[in-house]
């Protein structure tokens, strides 16, 4: 039987560090993970996870709600388009992204991120 949760971010399950410039907290919520990504600026996903990936781009499937800050994302095909404040965002696999001015920027993932920006 489900059961009532509550979870807070500043009490994450996992926070997984960046290499540099950020993480992602991570609470598991009815056997799936909810990530909170704190990306400061001058992140960039293939400087600051790409490493830990191990992939040219990312392979995650982000649906998430931009809470503050401002992101670039590049999708493989050259498409791109900037997530601002307020905006809900679905993110395919196969992109690369970074932050856009000096203001730290906030994004809430409700998709699979899971494995993201976790280390073996």
């Amino acid at each position: 039987m489900a059961h009532l949760q509550v979870k807070n971010f500043d009490k994450p399950d996992e926070t997984r560090s960046f290499e540099g410039k950020g993480h992602a907290d991570i609470v598991m919520m009815a056997d799936r993970a909810v990530g909170r990504g704190v990306f400061e600026p001058g992140w960039r996903w293939s400087n600051n996870v790409k490493p830990i990936a191990g992939t040219d781009l990312c392979q995650v499937s982000h649906l998430g709600y931009c809470v503050s800050g401002h992101m670039r994302v590049y999708m493989a095909d050259g498409t791109e388009q900037e997530v601002n404040p307020g905006d809900a965002v679905a993110i395919p696999p196969g992109h690369d992204a970074e932050v856009v001015g000096d203001e730290t920027c906030v994004l809430l993932d409700f998709g699979e991120i899971a494995e993201y920006a976790k280390r073996s």
